[in-house]
């Protein structure tokens, strides 16, 4: 069973930055640094539908990016550690909300990041706060 676990929430004042990670593990997989999934992020308030932020192929490195994060958030995916970040820059009041890593199964090659109704693994998130 592949487990998420999120790390690097905090309150931060606006324009400030944070790096979020997630420790990704229980692929089946003979080496991690070949290991070719879409992982990604995604953010939920309350009251409001989780929405996806970003998302990233492993080992390829193809990403993708919703409009409202896209100059400011960077994914990534350390191969070694199979650690997903996101390094989030001129953070808004806005970015405020829970993020979750998610993940796919290894046989899954669509759009990535997918919709939050197709992910096949969830982290249990990690609180983000922007003050104005």
């Amino acid at each position: 069973q592949v487990e998420l676990v999120e790390s690097g929430g905090a309150s931060v004042q606006a324009g400030g930055s944070l790096t979020l990670s997630c420790d990704v593990s229980g692929y089946t997989v003979s080496t991690y640094s070949l290991l070719s999934v879409c992982m990604g992020w995604f953010r939920q308030t309350p009251g409001k539908e989780r929405e996806k932020v970003a998302g990233i192929y492993t080992s390829v490195g193809t990403t993708g990016y919703v409009d409202s994060v896209k100059g400011r958030f960077t994914i990534s995916h350390d191969n070694d550690k199979n650690t997903l970040y996101l390094q989030m820059n001129n953070l808004k009041p806005e970015d405020t909300a829970t993020y979750y890593c998610a993940a796919m199964n290894q046989q899954y090659y669509g759009s990535c990041p997918p919709a939050a109704s197709l992910v096949h693994f969830w982290g249990t998130g990690t609180q983000v706060s922007v003050s104005s």
